[in-house]
């Protein structure tokens, strides 16, 4: 089911190529540095699929903290250049709504979190792990124009849907 501010879809798998970060809340100010330092080596990459468009991946591996992806989607020919890591992003389908300028981006998410339940959604999750955050992994596109002090921005979160996980 779908509504005016979220979308149910499928997207393929794709691989990205970017920096990794990995810290508690309290160190997110690096994550911001992280972020930057992506944006400015995008040149580094020979073909990314879209300059314009980078992406966030978080996964809430951590009870303090998370792992983050700064990356941009690439071929499969694409080499990885020093300092960088690629990322394979299965198969997923996704609920996905955007975060707009002036919004609270802590409200944006629980109001996604509250919409998922709703629909008897549950997020997915990889069963090898273990998660600490109600939305476990969380994808986001930014344009690379952003102001990053008030950004905007589409946000993922990869679902599954709880009557067939009960099959």
């Amino acid at each position: 089911m779908e509504s005016s501010r979220y979308i149910v879809k499928k997207l393929p798998a794709y691989r990205a190529i970017g920096l990794k970060w990995e810290g508690a809340y309290s160190e997110v100010a690096q994550l911001k540095e992280v972020i930057n330092e992506m944006t400015l080596r995008i040149d580094e990459l020979k073909n990314p699929l879209d300059r314009n468009t980078q992406l966030g991946l978080s996964y809430h591996l951590r009870p303090d903290g998370f792992v983050h992806y700064s990356l941009f989607e690439v071929n499969e020919f694409e080499e990885i250049p020093p300092g960088m890591v690629e990322f394979y992003v299965p198969e997923l389908t996704y609920v996905t709504t955007h975060h707009d300028k002036g919004e609270n981006i802590g409200q944006s998410y629980s109001d996604i979190g509250i919409w998922i339940s709703k629909m008897n959604y549950i997020p997915y999750v990889d069963a090898s792990k273990t998660y600490y955050d109600p939305l476990p992994i969380k994808h986001e596109r930014y344009p690379r124009d952003r102001d990053l002090s008030d950004p905007h921005f589409e946000i993922l979160i990869p679902i599954e849907n709880v009557i067939s996980k009960k099959k």
